[in-house]
C-alpha cells in the first residue's frame, strides 16, 4: 500500500468537456470581454466484468498494478461530483455508462479490477489538479494534459483527442465554409489563451485578427451579438453552443490532423510521479489494440463528432 437527462442534460455536459481547451473557470456571461485582435497567440464494459488476459497487455498491467494502488486490492477512480452525460450516465459511474465510466472500468478491467474491487469517489475538478496527496488513483474528467498540470499531477497517455471545431450561425457569415481557406476572411475568435486561440492564429491566418476574449462565456456573448462571424472552440463545446446556448447556430465542421486540427488531449490524471500511470499506460494500449477503445469512443461520443471535416486548404 503507498501513502497519499435527457439529451439536453445530456448535451449540457459538453461545457465541461472543453475543460483543457477553454477556460477552467469561465463564468457565463451577458456581455462580452474581447480585448483587441490578437496578434498571435467496445461498449460500455461492465461493472461486474472479470479480468482479462488479452496477449501481450492485460495481464502486464494487472501485474504492474498489484501493490501500487491507493488500497490494497481496490482501485479508487474520481469522477467530477455530478458527473454528466455523455461522460457518465445518471450521474453513475460504476453502471459504466458513459463514455468516461466504459473508459474507467475498461482499464481498471485491465488493471485487475473489476465488481467490488472499483471504488469511486468525487473530486471537484480544480482541487484534483492542486498539489499534493490524492484520495484517488485516478481521476477523469476531460482533463487536458498540458505542461503547467504535467508540473503538479501526472497523466496517463492519452484515451480522446478533442479536435478543433468552427461554429456559427446557420445562416450567418460562415455559411457554406467547406474547407480551413474558406475562414479567411471570417472575423474569428476564442477565449485567450486556448488552443483555439492559437489555431487561429496559426493555422487558419485570417485576414483580420482574431478575437481574444476572457472566457468562452464572452466569446458567446459576442456571436451572439454579431461582434464576430464564427467562434473557434473544441468539437464538444463547439456542439454543446449549437445544441443548448445559442439558438440558430451550427457546427460547420471540425479541422483535420493535417491542418493541425488535432485538439487538446485528455488523459488520466495521477498524484505526481505515481508508478500506477505505467500500469494504466499498458492498460490503455491493450484497450487501444484491440480496438475496444474506439469502440466505446464511438458508443459514447460518435453523435458528438458528427461535424465534417473540413478541407485542409
Amino acid at each position: 500500500m503507498r501513502g497519499r437527462a435527457g439529451l439536453l442534460f445530456a448535451v449540457a455536459a459538453l461545457a465541461i468537456g472543453a475543460c483543457g481547451d477553454d477556460d477552467d473557470e469561465a463564468q457565463d456571461t451577458a456581455a462580452p470581454a474581447a480585448t483587441e485582435p490578437a496578434t498571435t497567440e467496445a461498449p460500455a464494459s461492465s461493472a461486474g466484468a472479470p479480468a482479462t488476459t488479452a496477449a501481450g497487455g492485460a495481464g502486464d498491467a494487472a501485474a504492474c498494478a498489484e501493490g501500487n494502488t491507493l488500497e490494497d486490492g481496490v482501485l479508487t477512480i474520481a469522477t467530477g461530483d455530478p458527473a454528466f452525460p455523455p461522460y457518465v450516465i445518471d450521474d453513475a459511474p460504476e453502471s459504466g455508462e458513459g463514455f468516461e465510466a466504459a473508459v474507467a472500468l475498461a482499464v481498471a478491467r485491465e488493471m485487475g479490477f473489476s465488481g467490488d474491487a472499483v471504488r469511486w469517489v468525487r473530486t471537484g475538478f480544480d482541487a484534483a489538479i492542486a498539489p499534493g496527496a490524492k484520495d484517488f488513483d485516478f481521476n477523469l474528467q476531460q482533463y487536458s494534459i498540458n505542461p503547467e498540470r504535467e508540473e503538479i499531477v501526472s497523466f496517463s497517455d492519452p484515451y480522446y483527442t478533442a479536435n478543433q471545431a468552427v461554429v456559427g450561425y446557420a445562416d450567418g457569415p460562415a455559411a457554406g465554409i467547406t474547407s480551413v481557406a474558406d475562414l479567411k476572411d471570417l472575423k474569428l475568435g476564442a477565449a485567450a489563451g486556448t488552443t483555439s486561440l492559437a489555431f487561429i492564429t496559426d493555422v487558419i491566418q485570417p485576414s483580420e485578427e482574431a478575437f481574444a476574449f476572457n472566457s468562452n462565456a464572452d466569446a458567446k456573448a459576442a456571436l451572439d451579438n454579431e461582434q464576430i462571424d464564427a467562434i473557434v472552440s473544441d468539437l464538444p463545446t463547439a456542439l454543446y453552443i449549437s445544441a443548448v446556448e445559442i439558438e440558430g447556430t451550427k457546427v460547420f465542421g471540425q479541422f483535420p490532423i493535417d491542418a493541425g486540427g488535432a485538439g487538446d488531449q485528455w488523459g488520466l490524471l495521477f498524484e505526481k510521479d505515481d508508478p500506477l500511470v505505467e500500469c494504466a499506460n499498458l492498460a490503455l494500449a491493450t484497450l487501444e489494440a484491440s480496438g475496444e477503445l474506439a469502440e466505446i469512443q464511438e458508443t459514447w461520443m460518435g453523435e458528438y463528432t458528427e461535424a465534417p471535416t473540413l478541407a485542409a486548404g
